[in-house]
């Protein structure tokens, strides 16, 4: 891997550990040499122990005391233990935050071409995430939106082996058109039902290639 210059270093390495470790490049359990890495990297290890922080933190590693850091495997368990939790937390936001302003609706149709058009996986994921947060920041439970950004975080990784494909982006194009059609027609009832099923939309593509990837 080359040398890491982008402005920020504890992000940039984060995105690069998240695509060897779906790649398959860094296998379960391996320990990771923090020397070794800030060496290869060339950077320093300030900004590399903030990204195994933030790796943690999504579950893409844990850290054992006195021992370091390890990699933690992408599971079918883990998979569907979490996609479902979204599919409730998401529209329970939406529901309790109520109808969006018109204005709000159009900066979700913007965020929503950018994603449409982006070809970059984690750009990708970047700009689905802020069309989420978007949709729910006029909501006032800041506990509940504080709980989605952190299961936000813990599915980046498998959302990254949805949207390497076009046909995922597409499909979570579609879905947020169908979202902010039913919110323009201010039927709340079908946008929260409409957002539900886009948090499940994706989930058999991610199955199948988590099957796959156990049998190989």
């Amino acid at each position: 891997m080359r040398s890491v210059r982008r402005p920020n270093l504890s992000e940039s390495i984060a995105t690069a550990f998240r695509q060897r470790i779906v790649q398959g490049r860094i296998a379960p359990g391996v320990r990771i040499n923090e020397v070794h890495l800030a060496a290869e990297l060339g950077v320093s290890r300030t900004p590399l122990r903030e990204a195994l922080m933030s790796l943690v933190a999504e579950g893409s590693l844990h850290v054992e005391p006195r021992r370091g850091f390890f990699a933690r495997p992408l599971t079918l368990e883990e998979f569907e233990q979490l996609m479902p939790i979204r599919a409730l937390l998401d529209p329970a936001a939406l529901r309790l935050a109520g109808l969006p302003s018109r204005r709000q609706i159009e900066r979700l149709r913007a965020i929503n071409r950018k994603l449409e058009a982006a070809r970059d996986p984690e750009r990708i994921i970047a700009l689905d995430d802020e069309w989420h947060l978007e949709l729910l920041a006029h909501g006032s439970n800041r506990v509940l939106l504080e709980l989605i950004r952190q299961f936000m975080a813990r599915t980046h990784r498998y959302e990254l082996v949805l949207m390497r494909e076009r046909g995922g982006v597409l499909r979570a194009s579609r879905d947020h058109a169908r979202i902010l059609a039913a919110l323009a027609a201010k039927d709340l009832a079908a946008a929260c039902a409409a957002l539900r099923r886009n948090m499940q939309s994706g989930n058999a593509t991610i199955v199948a290639w988590l099957e796959k990837r156990g049998q190989s």
